[in-house]
């Protein structure tokens, strides 16, 4: 038995061992020489994947041409219920107002799906785990 054997480690050649010609001139990427490969905006060249169908560019034809942007409308934007309501405060005792800021996973609904504001969005969070150390508020529901 050699020592090759036992390490296993003598079988890769190490990371400054290149090959002879190899890193010549201009410097190579963590994918090797440049020549042969197609170098435009986005690599590709041979050996790139068409996807699981092939063909195409992953865009598809859609009712207004094959290049037509779609459009998102953002509707209306949530206001801060919080903000709006004065007489409404953020209190850890107010479980039943917390509740609808907490998650069937017992996770903290996040401000962008709520509409709560920053200021609101950071009191609720103290307030919401004052509630669950108060064992006002569950961790997670069953």
């Amino acid at each position: 038995m050699s020592d090759e054997t036992t390490t296993g480690t003598q079988d890769r050649p190490s990371p400054r061992e290149r090959a002879p010609g190899a890193g010549e001139g201009r410097h190579e990427g963590p994918r090797g020489g440049g020549e042969g490969r197609h170098e435009g905006p986005r690599g590709g060249g041979e050996g790139r994947y068409d996807g699981p169908r092939g063909g195409g560019d992953g865009r598809s034809d859609g009712p207004r041409g094959p290049r037509a942007k779609r459009r998102r409308g953002r509707g209306r934007r949530k206001v801060c219920r919080f903000c709006a309501d004065k007489a409404l405060s953020l209190d850890y005792k107010w479980a039943y107002v917390l509740e609808e800021y907490v998650s069937e996973r017992g996770r903290i609904v996040p401000s962008r799906t709520t509409g709560t504001c920053a200021k609101h969005q950071r009191r609720l969070k103290i307030a919401i785990k004052r509630a669950r150390n108060a064992a006002l508020l569950a961790y997670a529901r069953s």
